[in-house]
């Protein structure tokens, strides 16, 4: 046993370099984002490569695609979620629409975010923004040090 999703909760789906987000809504259904082209039904990846996704509601099982997955409500601590009347609410207005998509700043984890929280946030960009801006220092250092002149030693 994995605990059941509630209505609002956000389920994080662990697919092969990132994590895939949906918000539960009811009876095993989630809301997510997908790529408009009905084709592809591999979650938000494909919308990678274009600036749109659909709001689709899905039966969880078809959105796993055989990936494991969980709760994971983990802006609840940093942020109040909002009444779950209001966030299924908002979240059904949702379905079906074309929403803009960004991997920076509109991916499907500051989709649930903002849905679950009113905070269109995404943790993974956050990190990986991180580590980028880690990386660039470390090579700029390297760069610096590499022209830098040597003392002379006799």
């Amino acid at each position: 046993g994995k605990p059941k999703p509630r209505p609002g909760d956000l389920i994080e789906i662990f697919r092969i370099g990132y994590e895939h987000w949906a918000i539960y809504v009811e009876d095993d259904y989630v809301v997510h984002l997908a790529s408009p082209s009905e084709e592809f039904e591999a979650g938000s990846i494909t919308s990678v490569f274009s600036n749109r996704a659909v709001v689709k509601y899905s039966r969880l099982e078809d959105v796993l695609h055989g990936c494991s997955w969980k709760i994971n409500n983990k802006l609840d601590g940093t942020y109040l979620p909002l009444p779950v009347d209001k966030i299924i609410q908002r979240t059904k207005m949702m379905i079906n629409k074309i929403v803009q998509y960004s991997l920076i700043e509109g991916n499907c984890e500051h989709f649930v975010n903002d849905l679950r929280y009113g905070v269109p946030r995404s943790q993974q960009v956050e990190h990986a923004l991180r580590e980028g801006a880690k990386a660039a220092g470390a090579v700029i250092s390297a760069v610096v040090d590499s022209i830098r002149p040597k003392p002379v030693t006799a």
